[in-house]
């Protein structure tokens, strides 16, 4: 922490010590914020967040911290109890910060860097490798001014969330990338069959061109609409318009949940060693017409765990419900879907005709999930949109909450983070505590 001498003359320097100790104090207390940035509220001095948002009673807003003029994106590493976020410096450069979920003080904080692209806040990202955990900001632009660049690359900064300790990566890239951090590696792929996968821990690159790409023997729709989906401990996870499998490892058909086509899985999303699928029911099946299955699968070994039937949306969302999982990795929720995989009891919220219930946009280790009715999804539900809710894993059901409850975005180490967007469009993170 950088410090500041002042040295004083004999003359007036009583006066002048007043004088300065006063404006130290008006200095610290209310007024408006001048727009730095301000460290967490931590010390138990502090009432609290200066913003305190109307939240569900599990929470308290009288402790706490907040951080004000965060980039868009954050990340939590759970085993690490820290929270990362990126913040614009001078000089077009940035710097990625964190903080102790729990108690709101300032953590290890990386040294500032011009990114290839210094207009667009770099993205973040967290992810494993075995029990290291990592925050991984990238950013794709070019090398060189001018009209032709020399070669466009995608820059990876990977930092151990632990101690901060940094590994530069830069990947020659041709076109937008897509960034995926499910672990063990981290995927940079072309959205279709193209892929490299950088090992967080040494920098290796390792390239797998779409030609490369080998197919499970007589799968057909497999080398159609070939996509990389991420990676797991076994390798490379692909799909194509239907089936999935991992490259040199299980393939979906042989994995398939009791009651689908084997023919037919979709995976929808993926997660650190989960990846979530929807099958279509064995044909001649009761609801095949009306109802398709929704089943979490695990991702070494393709083992499907738990499955629920839900049905048939009359027109297909753009984007399937992405998965949002515990920090303990035993409940998962995605869209009006929930499962307890200790349990291996899954639930579809959905009214007689098939509508959904409900958008579940996050989920506790007690077993607690906070979402909204009539939320387009679950970045709407938790930005405020529709009526919100929280639901029970204990009970399978769910109660509405106050109009103006904010949700929570995740919860970990006892703490739950808020986010709001203030009148001048500044982020603010707030955390908030456990009550009790």
């Amino acid at each position: 922490m950088r410090q500041r001498i002042v040295r004083l003359t004999l003359v007036g320097g009583v006066l002048f010590l007043a004088l300065l100790l006063l404006l130290a104090t008006c200095g610290s207390e209310g007024g408006e914020d001048d727009g730095k940035q301000r460290k967490p509220a931590a010390s138990a001095k502090n009432p609290g967040p200066a913003t305190r948002l109307t939240v569900p009673s599990t929470y308290t807003t009288s402790r706490g911290w907040e951080v004000v003029g965060a980039g868009p994106d954050y990340a939590v590493s759970h085993p690490a109890a820290r929270l990362a976020y990126l913040v614009r410096e001078p000089e077009q450069r940035y710097r990625l910060r964190t903080v102790d979920l729990e108690t709101g003080r300032d953590g290890w904080s990386g040294e500032a860097w011009r990114p290839p692209d210094p207009l667009r806040f770099p993205k973040l990202l967290t992810m494993a490798q075995g029990d290291r955990q990592f925050f991984v900001t990238w950013a794709f632009g070019k090398i060189g001014d001018g009209p032709a660049p020399l070669e466009t690359f995608v820059s990876l900064d990977v930092y151990d969330a632990m101690n901060g300790e940094r590994l530069r990566v830069e990947v020659p890239w041709s076109g937008a990338p897509t960034i995926t951090a499910t672990g063990p590696g981290i995927v940079i792929s072309d959205g279709r069959a193209n892929s490299a996968v950088v090992d967080p821990v040494t920098g290796k690159v390792s390239e797998v061109a779409a030609s490369a790409v080998r197919y499970p023997k007589g799968c057909t729709t497999c080398k159609r609409l070939t996509e990389v989906r991420g990676q797991t401990t076994q390798g490379l996870l692909l799909s194509g318009s239907r089936e999935f499998w991992v490259r040199d490892g299980w393939f979906s058909r042989k994995v398939a949940p009791k009651g689908s086509d084997p023919r037919s899985g979709v995976p929808t999303s993926v997660t650190s060693g989960l990846v979530l699928a929807k099958w279509q029911l064995a044909k001649g099946a009761k609801r095949a017409a009306t109802h398709e299955l929704w089943t979490v699968h695990e991702a070494g070994k393709g083992r499907a765990v738990v499955s629920v039937e839900c049905h048939r949306p009359a027109i297909a969302p753009g984007r399937p419900p992405q998965a949002l999982v515990s920090p303990s990795g035993r409940y998962l929720v995605a869209g009006n879907l929930a499962f307890d995989l200790e349990a291996k009891k899954g639930f579809c919220f959905e009214d007689k005709a098939g509508a959904p219930l409900l958008t579940l946009a996050s989920v506790t280790d007690d077993g607690t999930a906070y979402g909204a009715r009539n939320a387009r999804d679950a970045a709407d539900a938790l930005e405020g949109g529709g009526i919100p809710v929280v639901m029970n894993f204990t009970t399978w059901g769910f109660d509405p909450l106050s109009p103006n409850e904010r949700l929570p975005d995740v919860e970990s180490s006892g703490t739950g983070v808020f986010r709001w967007t203030d009148r001048k469009d500044r982020l603010h993170l707030l955390g908030y505590p456990r009550t009790g």
